[in-house]
């Protein structure tokens, strides 16, 4: 994937880098003597020489501009390597050489702290992380007991590396010791140029319910390669501040007068039959966990992503405890309320009540479960309390 960025990076003596990504652009002078020449089949001494050089180089005032921003804007990991990934394709485009882009992300967040590594295969040039978390589908590799996340590998179109198995490059760098987070704690602003409203509807109660929604489509290009994270951290993905607006009032404002019970029943059905349902096999080709801000940008989404959303919306607005069911096949929710509804769920002496936010063959109301999954154990996953 290749980005579109407002201008080309020229070099002189001193040269301005400018990132318009989220919604503040990112702006930061850089030094020639930042200027590394890497062969595009490069070896481990072509790196560690690489690494010499850019270490002589006049590189601190472009990690102390990324770091004020990192902090002034209150970026997670995940969303601050974004703005890395952005800003070495200034730097270095991927499309003219992969293994010098590759290397300015591994050098920015090394020089960031976060514990980066290299690994060359015959045809590859593999970027590692290192994370502390439960993380999927992802390639990574164990040292010394700490596991180390490949980042790149949707750039060799999720490759299996043990055909091809990388051998790490050692480049050292003492003081790039932190582990590095896939939790998205909080959603900066993007660029309100591009915000798009979408159109979203559903019935309830013989009343249509109409919503016009503000998404953002860099917020969605964030996510792109996203990995499957533990269900903690992918339930808690926040919407942006526009997307939120967008939203969650106007719901409020709906289930006013209502009691809780028909509340929540509302917010269900509104996940459930508010968006088109199509597996990710079919619409991504591969699993993948989509977001609440993404499952409202897209046209399809299928039961992960309607279980995230429909958390989303009750902890927004009633704050509830909840519980994530999950099945070989399926996931659903189940809510904690004074007076529980249809059959119990019991899970550490509390008790919850079914509401299955995905489309089933029948019109299942609060309390009921599918009756194909009656038979079936399930695994609870997540449990949130307020």
């Amino acid at each position: 994937m290749s980005f579109v960025l407002p201008a080309t990076f020229v070099y002189g003596q001193e040269g301005q880098i400018r990132v318009d990504f989220y919604k503040d652009p990112f702006i930061a002078n850089l030094d020639q003597s930042t200027n590394i020449v890497i062969p595009q089949s490069l070896t481990a001494k072509d790196l560690q020489s690489a690494q010499k050089k850019i270490e002589d180089s006049k590189y601190q005032p472009l990690i102390d501009s990324l770091a004020a921003y990192k902090a002034e804007h209150h970026l997670n990991d995940w969303l601050y390597y974004q703005l890395v990934r952005r800003v070495a394709q200034q730097i270095a485009p991927k499309e003219d050489n992969y293994a010098r882009y590759t290397f300015y992300k591994w050098f920015m967040l090394n020089r960031s702290g976060y514990d980066a590594r290299l690994a060359l295969s015959h045809n590859k040039v593999i970027f590692y992380v290192y994370n502390d978390e439960e993380i999927r589908d992802i390639p990574y590799f164990m040292v010394d007991g700490k596991q180390y996340v490949c980042l790149n590998i949707h750039d060799y179109n999720n490759a299996n590396l043990n055909d091809d198995p990388p051998v790490p490059v050692a480049l050292p760098v003492p003081k790039a010791v932190k582990p590095f987070s896939y939790k998205v704690t909080m959603m900066p602003d993007f660029r309100p140029d591009r915000d798009v409203e979408k159109d979203l509807s559903f019935q309830y109660a013989h009343k249509t319910y109409h919503f016009k929604i503000k998404v953002n489509a860099d917020q969605q290009k964030a996510f792109i390669n996203y990995p499957g994270v533990d269900f903690e951290t992918y339930f808690n993905i926040p919407l942006n501040k526009e997307t939120y607006g967008s939203l969650i009032p106007i719901l409020k404002k709906n289930v006013k007068g209502m009691d809780e019970k028909k509340g929540v029943d509302y917010l269900m059905r509104f996940t459930r039959y508010a968006f088109l349902y199509e597996d990710d096999e079919q619409n991504y080709g591969r699993e993948k966990r989509l977001s609440p801000g993404e499952t409202l940008a897209s046209n399809y989404s299928d039961c992960d992503d309607r279980a995230a959303l429909f958390f989303y919306l009750v902890k927004e607005v009633y704050n509830l405890p909840m519980i994530a069911l999950l099945y070989p096949t399926h996931i659903t929710m189940a809510v904690g309320f004074d007076k529980p509804v249809g059959e119990p769920i019991v899970y550490n002496g509390k008790i919850y009540s079914v509401c299955e936010p995905t489309p089933q063959a029948e019109d299942l109301s609060i309390g009921q479960l599918s009756a194909k999954l009656k038979s079936v154990p399930f695994k609870v996953v997540y449990a949130y309390e307020p």
